[in-house]
């Protein structure tokens, strides 16, 4: 080995390291005090790692093998900046320029990192000392990238990141690695609101449990132990927050160099170490085990679990596999949710509907009831009118037939003048009888006047009850009403202006009377008594005779009232209509609530039959789960007969190790 032209080298690559962090303030020893310190094998380590940086396109392209299990065994602690730059490929991104910019403007998320800024390293010497360089560092960058990518923003767990890549470099080369990180090594999806790949990694990690260690499955299984209660830090922070800081720093080399694998294979690994106290525990106790007894068990150094993390068996195919079948069943989950959703949806507007219809159907029913009540009382009012006008046409025949038998007085009068002048006795007998007559018929006539009165005193109660009642809504009734009530105003003029015909006739005959019976009765007291008597007798009867014209036009309020009657009868029949299709659209509006409620048990019916075939699904595929287990314990088994017939064939190992290939690097 030529280790003057080696140090040589790492010399120069050591000034290029120390160059690019000549402005960090996390740096936390000299190069000049640690080349003094160094051992030989240290210092063969640094030629190496010296070498591998400046030649670094030609090393990751030809040897990559040989440079992960370099890193597997730890990254010098002067070369893991610019290490970790080379291999997440962040030494010159154009974001850089960007970062003195981004921290003039203002972030949403300032309250939320300055309030996590504290817990984030609260033991270490750069972070723990409040407003310090460290906590300002780490919140300038943490900003920056929340207005980077505003979709994720900023998320609890990513300070630790952070904050461990500014132990290793400056703010801003920091700040170009973590978008590295959140970029290309799956962070992103971890960090984002939904975390979704959060998911993905607990569904592949379970399985992995299951496929490699069943018991300790089966027991977790039962203690209601989620792979979430445990292994989500894991993945969230690269074990930062689980283990102390060498040793997740150590994993994090990895990470840095192969990815999320690295989580996996280290998470099984710490499960398969401590698998038999694990068994002995309940949930409680398997929480204590992972927060204060394996970070213990890792303080003496990461060599064992690492080294037992790359016995574990790792399918990239079968994880790929995995994550389509996670997809799948996310996408049959997110589809049985929005069926879901929208069933409720439905449920809930039709219940909405249900009620809108129960109060129509309420409301309906109310005014069903309504009508029939003002129906009855409608009828009740056309019952005492109809008894009324019987009545009133009763009084109304018997003044007909009292001025019939006047007038035929009358005539006898007029036929019995000239024996009256013959025959005084008689005379006097006749005036008495007249007298009698007069009595009689001036009581009648005082009776028809009262019950006259009476009658246009319920003549106007019902005109002012019936202005109250509804308007006729149908205008071919109302017409024919309306002619029907003028023609019989028409016959009721034409009667009355018959009898006020009559009347004048009959005063004009009196007069002519009077004037020829003048002279013959001046010297007769008893011919004035009779002529005072026929006089008043003349007056009774063209009182009746006005009364008879009173009576027609009572016989035309009665034609009215009937008329008014017949619409109101009209009225009922139409509020009879109105009720019985108000009582039809009840039964109809509760058929379709009967079919609503038959569609709403058919959709119940429907969502208990899709929950019980993602059941039988789920089974089917625990079932398929179950097999593959038993193919692989098979494959397992064929492979350690296989290994034993190589070791058994092999004669000595010829596999040197690795460390010396690799310090032989050309």
């Amino acid at each position: 080995m030529n280790f003057p032209w080696l140090l040589e080298t790492d010399s120069k690559s050591l000034k290029s390291v120390n160059g690019s962090r000549r402005n960090s303030g996390s740096s936390l020893v000299s190069s000049s005090s640690a080349s003094s310190n160094l051992s030989h094998l240290e210092e063969d380590s640094w030629i190496l790692w010296g070498r591998i940086v400046n030649e670094w396109e030609d090393v990751w392209k030809k040897k990559e093998k040989q440079l992960k299990e370099l890193v597997r065994k730890g990254i010098p602690h002067h070369f893991r900046a610019i290490v970790w730059q080379l291999l997440c490929n962040a030494q010159n991104l154009p974001i850089k320029e960007q970062y003195s910019e981004l921290l003039k403007m203002t972030s949403p998320c300032e309250k939320l990192i300055r309030r996590d800024i504290a817990r984030t390293y609260p033991e270490h010497e750069f972070f723990k000392e409040k407003d310090s360089l460290g906590q300002e560092v780490l919140f300038n960058v943490m900003k920056a990238y929340s207005l980077v990518d505003r979709e994720v923003g900023y998320c609890q767990g990513s300070a630790f990141i952070v904050g461990l890549l500014l132990m290793q470099m400056p703010e801003e080369e920091a700040f170009c690695v973590f978008v590295k990180l959140m970029q290309e090594y799956r962070l992103r999806e971890l960090f984002k609101p939904s975390m979704a790949e959060l998911g993905l990694c607990m569904y592949q990690f379970e399985y992995m449990i299951q496929e490699q260690l069943p018991e300790l499955h089966v027991h977790f299984q039962a203690q209601s132990f989620h792979t979430s209660m445990y292994a989500s830090s894991w993945f969230l922070t690269i074990f930062l927050t689980s283990f102390s800081l060498p040793v997740a720093t150590r994993i994090f080399d990895i990470f840095m160099c192969e990815g999320l694998e690295v989580v996996f294979r280290v998470g099984m690994a710490i499960l398969q170490m401590n698998q038999a106290e694990l068994m002995q525990l309940d949930m409680e106790g398997m929480l204590q085990h992972f927060q204060k007894v394996i970070p213990q068990q890792l303080d003496s150094g990461p060599d064992k679990v690492i080294q037992a993390a790359y016995q574990i068996k790792y399918n990239a195919k079968k994880m790929k596999k995995l994550e389509k079948e996670y997809t799948t069943i996310k996408t049959k989950e997110m589809e049985e949710q929005v069926e879901i959703k929208r069933l409720r949806t439905e449920n809930r507007l039709l219940k909405q509907r249900i009620d809108t219809l129960e109060k129509e159907s309420a409301s309906l029913a109310d005014r069903l009831i309504q009508g029939q009540v003002t129906r009855a009382q409608e009828a009740e009012e056309n019952y005492l009118v109809k008894r009324e006008l019987a009545t009133v046409k009763q009084h109304n025949e018997e003044t007909s037939a009292q001025l019939e038998q006047a007038q035929n007085a009358i005539r006898q009068l007029q036929q019995q003048q000239p024996f009256a002048k013959a025959n005084p006795r008689y005379s006097e007998e006749f005036i008495l009888q007249l007298e009698r007559e007069l009595v009689q018929a001036r009581l009648k006539d005082a009776e028809s006047q009262c019950a006259l009165k009476e009658m246009q005193d319920k003549i106007l109660d019902m005109e002012k009850r019936n202005t109250s009642l509804p308007d006729e809504n149908n205008v071919v009734r109302l017409q024919e009403e309306l002619i029907g009530v003028k023609l019989r105003e028409a016959e009721a003029l034409t009667g009355l202006k018959e009898l006020r015909q009559q009347v004048r006739d009959l005063e004009e005959h009196w007069q002519r009377h009077l004037a020829r019976t003048a002279g013959r009765w001046k010297d007769s007291p008893r011919k004035n008594a009779m002529s005072e008597l026929q006089d008043e007798l003349m007056s009774v009867r063209l009182r009746e005779a006005e009364a008879q014209a009173e009576l027609k036009e009572t016989r035309q309020r009665m034609l009215e009232l009937d008329t008014q009657n017949q619409r109101h009868s009209n009225q009922l029949r139409r509020a009879e209509l109105e009720a019985q299709n108000l009582q039809e659209r009840l039964q109809v509006l509760t058929n379709q609530n009967k079919m609503l409620h038959a569609e709403l048990q058919e959709m119940k019916r429907k969502q208990a039959e899709i929950e019980c075939k993602n059941k039988e699904d789920v089974m089917a595929v625990r079932l398929r789960e179950a097999d593959n287990i038993a193919a692989m314990a098979e494959l397992q088994q064929q492979i350690s007969e296989l290994e034993i017939q190589v070791q058994i064939s092999k004669e000595s190992p010829s596999i040197s190790p690795i460390n010396t290939r690799s310090a032989r690097i050309p």
